[in-house]
Parts: structure tokens; C-alpha cells; sequence
């Protein structure tokens, strides 16, 4: 861990910052600010930032095979054209629900695209329990629902084979994984693969490396926690200048650095003088291990 270095690269000062996602194509890093209403893409090369205004909370985007973006903005599925900063609905979610809101997404290595919701909060992370679900969405739209009840629905990936899934209630305090049935893009046989320790926080966002090991976002908890799913150990930690650490993703240069984002929401003055960088975005350079390229949507 000594040749770990941590650099804020993006001083957002993002309400919520979430959802990073790298894409190669533009060497830029695309990511959210939920409460801040805005898609914001950061080009590291020249140190700009380009954004949109959503109209409404966004928990994610992710790159679309056919060109642009798809976001869940509120409780829709939206394709997002850059060029013009526009959106135009594809699909549903929760229509039988007025008080939840689309959190994070992905893409399956086949171009499905998984998102899950949640009740909008009263405050960070206090919400009405039970409320969220969990779905999936085709190229050709067709959405199912995998699981429900589900409090704040967060991070997920695949394994290095594509026969588990690996997914993230925040309330529950566990990392869980499923069967992944890549064919049918079907999930089953949920169980635990690590429990949150005291003082680790809330697991929040997540990604996997090559190596099969995840790494995951701990909110309220000031760091990132690098996880062996197949034994359910911990191998490491990286403590971040901020407390409210929200998700991650690899990018830059063969995928070898982390990119964590993190919020400011939630925090009182004290706090706010205490961590000047909250809200951020933060490298995470030297972990001697390098990640995967994101998946795009195929509808």
C-alpha cells in the first residue's frame, strides 16, 4: 500500500457524485450529481469539464453502443444526445410508485442494461425501507423485474466468466451474489460474499478488476474496501480526505487507476470545513492491479 497514491482530479463539490464510468473512445470519465440534477463529463487531458442539466434526479449513464448515452433520470430510462444536450424517454420503471427514483445502472457483458431504484430520501440514506426493485432492460426495451423490496439499490458487476452477479442493497450491509444465467439474463441463488465491518460505512458503488476482486465505495465510511468474493475476505483499504465515498470505477491508461467519486450532501458545517474536497472526485493511482472497459447498451 505504500505506492498507493490519492489525487483529487475533479474538485465537483457534487451533492451526490455517483456512477463513474470511463470511456475509452472520448479519454474522458462520464459521472452524475444525483441531487445536482447534471451528467457531467470530465476530460482529463485537458482538464475540462462538459455537463447537462437533467430536469431531474439522475443515478446513472452509461455509454450506448449506438452513440450518446442512456440515463435514469427519475423513474425513466432515458437515451441521452450529447451533441445536444437532449433526452428522449425509452422506458418505465416503478409505475406503480410515486416516491422512488432510478439509482444506479449497468451494463451486463452482453449490453443488457441492469438499474435499480429506491425511495427518495428524507435525508442521506434515511428513506422509506422496501420501496425499491431491481430490473433489467433489453435492446429491444422489454424491462423485467428481478427483485423487490430492495432499500437503497447500488452497486453490481459481473464476474470474470459472466456466470455471477454481483450486487449491492446499501441497507443490507452485505455485498450478495447470484447465479447469472448470461442467456437469459436471469438472476438466482442470492447469497452473502461479504459483511460490512464496523466503521466500514454503507457499500455503495462497486467495480471488479482482472483479478476477479471487487472493489467497493463505502459511504460514510471514507474509503474503498478491495474484496475477494471467493473466499469473502478483505485484502485492502484506501482511505480517502473525504467521508461520503460513493462509487468507482477503473479508467486512464490501461485501466490501471480508480476513480472514486464522493459526496457533500448531508454534511453540516463542521463537517464541510473538516473535509474541503467532499463532493470530489479523487484518482487512486499505484493498487498494482488494473480494471475492465465498460459495457455499453445495445438497445
Amino acid at each position: 500500500m505504500a505506492s498507493v497514491k490519492v489525487d483529487c482530479v475533479v474538485k465537483a463539490r457534487a451533492l451526490i457524485g455517483e456512477g463513474p464510468v470511463w470511456e475509452e473512445s472520448e479519454r474522458s470519465l462520464l459521472f452524475v450529481d444525483i441531487y445536482g440534477r447534471k451528467i457531467h463529463r470530465w476530460h482529463p487531458d485537458t482538464d475540462r469539464t462538459q455537463s447537462m442539466e437533467t430536469g431531474n434526479m439522475v443515478g446513472f449513464a452509461v455509454p450506448r453502443r449506438s452513440g450518446g448515452y442512456v440515463a435514469g433520470i427519475g423513474r425513466s430510462i432515458v437515451a441521452v444526445d450529447w451533441s445536444t444536450r437532449t433526452t428522449t424517454s425509452m422506458a418505465e420503471v416503478d409505475e406503480d410508485k410515486g416516491n422512488t427514483r432510478l439509482n444506479d445502472g449497468k451494463v451486463d457483458p452482453y449490453g443488457r442494461l441492469f438499474a435499480g431504484t429506491m425511495a427518495i430520501e428524507e435525508r442521506p440514506a434515511e428513506l422509506e425501507r422496501h420501496q425499491g426493485s431491481l430490473y433489467s432492460v433489453t435492446s429491444d426495451l422489454t424491462v423485467t423485474k428481478h427483485l423487490d423490496k430492495v432499500d437503497i439499490s447500488n452497486g453490481m458487476d459481473w464476474s470474470l466468466d459472466h456466470r455471477t452477479f454481483f450486487y449491492i442493497d446499501s441497507l443490507a450491509l452485505t455485498i450478495d451474489a447470484f447465479d447469472y444465467d448470461s442467456d437469459l439474463g436471469l438472476i438466482g441463488n442470492r447469497r452473502v460474499v461479504y459483511r460490512m465491518e464496523e466503521g466500514e460505512g454503507l457499500p455503495d458503488g462497486m467495480a471488479i478488476d482482472v483479478k476477479g476482486h471487487l472493489w467497493v465505495a463505502c459511504y460514510n465510511g471514507g474509503r474503498v474496501i478491495n474484496i475477494d468474493p471467493a473466499v469473502g475476505v478483505r485484502l485492502q483499504t484506501v482511505s480517502l480526505p473525504v467521508k461520503k465515498t460513493t462509487s468507482c470505477c477503473f479508467g486512464g491508461p490501461d485501466y490501471c487507476d480508480l476513480y472514486v467519486t464522493s459526496a457533500s450532501l448531508g454534511l453540516n458545517e463542521s463537517e464541510r470545513r473538516d473535509q474541503p474536497l467532499a463532493g470530489s472526485i479523487f484518482k487512486v493511482s499505484g493498487l498494482g492491479v488494473k480494471g475492465r472497459p465498460a459495457q455499453s447498451f445495445s438497445g
